[in-house]
């Protein structure tokens, strides 16, 4: 008898069993379905609304359309649509570019340019063996036409693309000397090397690191810039990451690595509240003192670097709040088409887990620049900057030096090496990016 109720209970149980699993497995999947359909309706709301905008305006448009330049605006009104402030749409010519970029390998004639208020182009930097500094253009020179179109009626932007473009190609350039003499030349755009980071041993012993941006490049140009530097008897560091866009997170994980012990150098969090790990760094330090100079402009990669810095190597901030760009994007989602998106996926974390986006990182020190400066900051030297020189009081506290007065001695006391040092950096660093 005991032996039959056994039996008849656990037919009862596995039937139980089976109806709850089966009334689970209806309820899953009458939701799956259930957003199907409502993303299905979505869709075909979506393609519907766009195929009623297409229909009507090729039936009546007068002028002609060009289903390139279309079909690449409406990808970059979709990612505008999202409300991302960092989501990017890129054409494929543009993320050919990005990927050049990050490589260093974009061409252009070789220099750096900003808007002056003129509306020309003033040159704030030509690098050297390039196309532009072949053909004997100067900083401080002017850009007033290229290819014929009045650079005035240009953004800074659309001067650096028309500045840009295959090795080989030509590109016509009005430029107006420093001395005013004006020339039309015809420049032929080439490869060239701009190193991301750049380095001098300054006078008491001090290195002085400029990290123009953080890509590929820049975690090997950077190791070497501080090994040499250390080598010569560098006894603290300025690392200088002002207007840096910090676009390449890896990289700039990579550069924290080489400078900071063991520790999470940065996490990422997801719209779900999950935390990842990004990045573990191993136990080797600089152990000298490190000061980071800051600005207004320092944006994602290179604020986490300055965070990191202070947390991880007790480096002190110098300068004023950063940008606050904190939020990290994914790796660029390349279409069918060669175009490709980027868009945000998380927040990004320092190592003590805080945010600073939409908040910057705030310096230990402050130190700013006059309006007068900022508008000629590309013309500063490190003997005539007065943020490098404030840093370099810092770092001098920190060493014990409190009665070191970086400012009164010139670092041509180390012109000779210093000349050298970046000579040899120039040529084993690998070849980066650059403005037009």
């Amino acid at each position: 008898m005991n032996k039959k109720i056994s039996v008849s209970l656990a037919i009862t149980v596995a039937l139980l069993a089976m109806t709850v699993t089966f009334s689970i497995t209806m309820i899953v999947a009458m939701r799956m379905f259930d957003n199907q359909v409502q993303s299905v309706q979505e869709k075909e709301s979506m393609y519907g609304k766009l195929s009623e905008i297409d229909k009507f305006v090729r039936a009546n448009y007068y002028g002609e359309i060009n289903d390139d330049t279309l079909y690449d605006t409406i990808a970059s009104g979709y990612i505008l649509g999202l409300g991302d402030r960092y989501a990017t749409y890129y054409t494929a010519k543009a993320f050919t570019e990005l990927q050049d970029m990050q490589n260093g390998k974009i061409m252009g004639i070789g220099v750096d340019v900003i808007k002056d208020t003129s509306g020309a182009a003033r040159i704030t930097k030509v690098y050297a063996d390039s196309p532009a500094d072949q053909m004997g253009m100067e900083m401080d020179g002017f850009i007033t036409a290229i290819d014929g179109v009045e650079v005035k009626g240009l953004t800074r932007d659309n001067v650096i693309s028309r500045l840009r473009g295959e090795a080989g190609t030509t590109v016509k350039v009005t430029y107006l000397t420093p001395s005013n003499e004006e020339q039309e030349l015809e420049v032929t755009r080439a490869q060239y090397s701009t190193p991301s980071v750049e380095y001098q041993l300054l006078a008491g012993n001090r290195g002085y690191i400029k990290i123009t941006a953080f890509n590929n490049n820049t975690p090997s140009e950077l190791s070497y810039a501080v090994s040499q530097l250390q080598n010569t008897g560098a006894t603290g560091l300025v690392l200088d990451v002002r207007n840096n866009s910090g676009d390449v997170i890896s990289a700039a994980e990579q550069c924290i690595d080489i400078l900071c012990g063991e520790g999470v150098v940065a996490s990422a969090e997801y719209k779900d509240g999950t935390i990842e790990t990004l990045y573990e760094s191993d136990e080797n330090q600089v152990s000298i003192p490190l000061v980071c100079l800051v600005n207004g402009s320092t944006a994602r990669g290179a604020e986490l670097f300055a965070a990191t810095l202070r947390d991880m190597n007790g480096a002190q901030i110098v300068g004023v709040k950063t940008m606050g760009k904190g939020m990290l994007q994914a790796e660029p989602e390349k279409l069918s088409d060669g175009s490709a998106i980027v868009i945000t996926v998380a927040k990004l974390l320092t190592s003590q887990g805080d945010s600073f986006d939409g908040v910057g990182v705030t310096p230990d020190v402050e130190s700013a620049l006059t309006a007068d400066e900022e508008q000629m900051s590309y013309a500063l030297t490190v003997d005539t900057d007065p943020q490098i020189q404030r840093s370099l009081e810092v770092l001098s506290g920190m060493i014990g030096d409190e009665t070191g007065d970086s400012s009164s001695e010139s670092s041509s006391e180390a012109s000779s090496e210093t000349a050298d040092s970046q000579q040899t950096a120039e040529d084993d660093a690998s070849e980066t990016s650059e403005e037009g």
